[in-house]
């Protein structure tokens, strides 16, 4: 009986037909279905937008970041001259735009300047849904 295989269970008996390249009773598809990709896809493009309106806002952290650290590091005489420098700074750098001089909190600590920022940043992702991200930097 070539091609045939008998399954004895309690209550039941079944033929069932086997190919005779495999030899492997009933093969179970696998991949990803079309739901699962539409799922994935939705998800992934998601994901996407939010990681492209948040990037310049992280970037410009980032640039704000630098801009304390040079003016830190140059060991500016007073708190007005400090103010001043990131005035300076923030013409120069065209993408500074969430944080103004006055907002820096400026202090002396061991003869070392030290400036720290807060400042928080709303992202619009789509209709009324907005994404709040706080950023807060200081010197080192």
């Amino acid at each position: 009986m070539t091609g045939v295989r008998t399954i004895t269970t309690r209550s039941t008996v079944q033929t069932v037909g086997v190919s005779p390249s495999s030899g492997r009773i009933g093969r179970r598809q696998r991949g990803v279905s079309l739901f699962g990709l539409l799922f994935w896809g939705v998800i992934l493009a998601f994901l996407a937008v939010v990681g492209m309106r948040v990037t310049p806002t992280v970037m410009e952290y980032f640039t704000i970041l630098k801009a304390v650290e040079k003016i830190a590091s140059s060991g500016p005489g007073s708190v007005a001259e400090a103010r001043a420098a990131f005035a300076r700074t923030q013409e120069i750098e065209y993408s500074i735009v969430s944080i103004q001089p006055n907002d820096l909190i400026i202090t002396k600590k061991d003869d070392r300047v030290k400036i720290s920022f807060a400042y928080d940043k709303e992202v619009s992702l789509g209709g009324p849904v907005y994404l709040l991200i706080k950023y807060k930097g200081e010197t080192r």
